[in-house]
């Protein structure tokens, strides 16, 4: 059973930069498509990056498009999601996602993912 448990969240004023990592494990690490995903109190899950099994291809929400990198480390069975500029808007829990079968249609949508982890805090001070 895949399971996936991130970290790095944290407090941070806006204009900081946080590092989150998502450990994945119980399957074949390259065989996953890897998203993060946010959800903030009162507003509906949404999509912020994507990383093909692969690592040669990228998506980003359009809000976070050149402030947000999304990478992948074969060796560590990891995905991180480097955060920059941050703004009081990106405050939410975010969550990672793995899925084995996603085409690339597919990747920003939430339901196309069969594993997810617990979420981790970003809270983003004005």
């Amino acid at each position: 059973q895949v399971q996936l448990v991130e970290s790095g969240g944290g407090l941070v004023q806006t204009g900081g930069s946080l590092r989150l990592s998502c450990a994945h494990s119980g399957g074949t690490f390259q065989r996953y498509t890897m998203g993060w995903f946010r959800q903030a109190p009162g507003k509906d899950r949404e999509f912020v990056a994507a990383i093909r099994r692969n690592g040669d291809s990228t998506h980003y929400a359009d809000s976070v498009k050149g402030r947000f990198t999304i990478s992948r480390d074969k060796a560590e069975n990891t995905v991180y999601l480097q955060m920059i500029s941050l703004k009081p808007e990106d405050t939410a829990v975010y969550y990672c996602a793995a899925d084995p079968s996603i085409i690339l249609s597919q990747v920003r949508f939430g339901s196309s993912y069969a594993y997810w982890g617990q979420g981790t805090q970003v809270t983003v001070s004005s």
